[in-house]
């Protein structure tokens, strides 16, 4: 049993090289790759959340118990991007 299992890894011995260096390579490609891909998803992400006009609107209080006058429950949220009661500070220093 010894034998067999010491002839059949001198068998594959010259394939085990170039598989452990594809196989290198790919975990780095992979690891690579996730990076990219969670930096790309964070940037679109981060794109979307600052469309969220809230901090510049008159009604919003930035008091973390009544966000919003107007609209308490979708305040700072992706819902109010499209905010049909939006007004701008007039003056931010009365706000």
């Amino acid at each position: 049993m010894l034998e067999l299992i010491s002839l059949l890894i001198h068998g594959i011995q010259p394939l085990l090289i170039p598989f452990c260096f594809v196989g290198a390579w790919a975990v780095i490609f992979l690891f690579i790759w996730s990076l990219w891909m969670a930096v790309r998803d964070s940037v679109s992400t981060a794109k979307q959340m600052h469309q969220i006009p809230c901090t510049n609107c008159q009604f919003f209080t930035a008091d973390y118990r009544l966000k919003c006058t107007v609209h308490p429950s979708t305040a700072n949220t992706e819902a109010a991007i499209d905010c049909c009661d939006y007004q701008p500070k007039t003056n931010p220093y009365l706000y």
